[in-house]
């Protein structure tokens, strides 16, 4: 197309939805006698002689523009419209005689060439490698693509919603941080040249949000990007978004509840209700879950008892008849939660909230009231995944510094997992720490569930991919 100034500002614009929804009494052959002003980018465009018709879609729906020869400017230039341009048009909203709402375009205005292609003729794109590597396509070509983040977006809003009607106040923390801390995950390194230091991408959110505890801060959450450098799969990427919420004097089964009242609120906010669909069955969110010791739901779906009291060579033993590798290092809480994480939790429809891990794989929580060995903590399921977690807060200091010592013991043996030593934040629990309750809840994961998706990568908007000039498909 050539003539047209592209303009610096296209104002007014109607939204399509909005159109449809306040014209929708006109009779087929109506006129409303409005003029307005719509855009988005032509989708469809039907030439015939001196009638043009073009469907034009924003990001709320999609509205046809009727064009005659004798009414629109510009009209043989309009008719030379590639699939994808972006239009604005003004005119007066009537309904042909077949019925299409439409806009009967007076005057119209390019506002950006299409120069690519998207997808064969508006149909959809099923490459992968394009409708992840190039989202901005799939985003227009694909049906539902784009109501998926938009609904993404609505259950971050509904979280905060939530959370600020329990009193929590958001606050943020840094992405960069001295040690990597609150979680065990291989951090990404980075260097921080003013400082001649390496700093590490945070692997979660927790220390911070516990030193604001400390300060006063006694309802405090944040909703932040955590990195953790690790290989990619369908529930994993390196970058995801987790929430973290810290509630003074709760423990971990006051959390619990609070994570059944954000799951089960952002389900009604987006869907209406408490009861989704996922993997064609229902499942239903409504509170209060059933809540089991991993003990418990090991057995009820392996059929055999597991529990720290049998002893590290039992468990082993237990491991390889379940056919549950373990690594030599492995001690006797590390061999259960593999036990409990390889043949049970995929097999949990659930709703249900998994409670009491074993001490040696939960450095940050407080030890059980009544059980040695456990500690206070829980995961809730939903269709065999994991959730998020609740935990009763470790707040002892000197309990804390013994953990991390074994933690940097388990380091120095090799395991790049495990957690360095935090002086700060030991530092900070001496000012002295209320009980307090955690949780983490996967953002990513609650949108998958509620989008009934299957791959992290559908609802994260750019995903991480290996670089273009390296195209062996992507881990399952």
């Amino acid at each position: 197309m050539s003539g047209k100034e592209i303009p610096y500002r296209f104002a007014d614009a109607t939204p399509a939805a909005e159109v449809t929804a306040r014209f929708s009494h006109l009779e087929p052959g109506g006129e409303s006698g409005e003029s307005l002003r719509v855009a988005g980018r032509v989708m469809l465009l039907r030439l015939q002689g001196k009638l043009a018709f073009a469907t034009l879609r924003d990001w709320s729906g999609q509205v046809q523009l009727f064009c005659l020869a004798a009414v629109t400017e510009d009209f043989e230039e309009l008719k030379r419209a590639n699939l994808g341009d972006w239009i604005g048009a003004e005119g007066e909203v009537v309904r042909t005689k077949r019925g299409e709402l439409s806009v009967k375009v007076a005057r119209w205005s390019l506002l950006a060439r299409a120069r690519g292609g998207f997808g064969d003729k508006w149909r959809g794109i099923h490459d992968p490698e394009v409708r992840l590597r190039q989202r901005e396509v799939d985003l227009w070509a694909n049906e539902g693509v784009r109501e998926r983040f938009l609904l993404r977006s609505k259950v971050v809003a509904t979280l905060r919603q939530l959370l600020s009607a329990r009193g929590f106040v958001e606050v943020e923390t840094p992405v960069l941080h001295p040690i990597p801390g609150g979680g065990l995950a291989k951090p990404f390194i980075t260097h921080y040249n003013s400082m001649h230091s390496d700093f590490y991408l945070r692997i979660a959110l927790e220390l911070y949000l516990k030193r604001c505890v400390i300060g006063g801060f006694e309802r405090v959450y944040e909703i932040g990007r955590v990195f953790r450098n690790e290989g990619t799969g369908s529930k994993y990427n390196p970058e995801f978004t987790m929430l973290e919420a810290y509630q003074a004097y709760g423990d971990y089964l006051d959390m619990a509840e609070l994570q059944e009242y954000l799951i089960a609120g952002s389900a009604a906010a987006v869907t209406g209700g408490t009861t989704v669909t996922f993997e064609d069955r229902p499942l239903d969110l409504t509170p209060p879950w059933r809540r089991a010791t991993m003990s418990e739901v090991i057995e009820e779906v392996t059929g055999v008892e597991v529990n720290l009291e049998m002893g590290l060579a039992e468990l082993r033993r237990l491991a390889g008849s379940l056919g549950v590798e373990v690594a030599e290092r492995f001690d006797a809480g590390q061999v259960m939660t593999e036990i409990y994480e390889k043949t049970t939790e995929p097999n949990l429809w659930g709703p249900v909230h998994v409670m009491d891990y074993p001490e040696s794989v939960s450095p940050l929580t407080r030890k059980h009231r009544s059980k040695p060995g456990y500690v206070e903590r829980l995961t809730p399921i939903a269709a065999g995944r994991e959730l998020g977690e609740c935990y009763s807060e470790l707040v002892d200091p000197v309990d804390q510094r013994a953990r991390f010592e074994a933690q940097a013991a388990e380091r120095a043996a090799g395991d790049e997992e495990a957690m360095m030593t935090d002086e700060d934040f030991l530092r900070a629990l001496e000012r002295g720490m209320p009980p307090t309750g955690g949780i983490g809840l996967g953002v990513d994961r609650l949108v998958m569930l509620l989008t009934d998706v299957h791959h992290i990568r559908e609802v994260l908007l750019f995903p991480a991919l290996r670089p273009e000039a390296q195209r062996p498909p992507e881990d399952d």
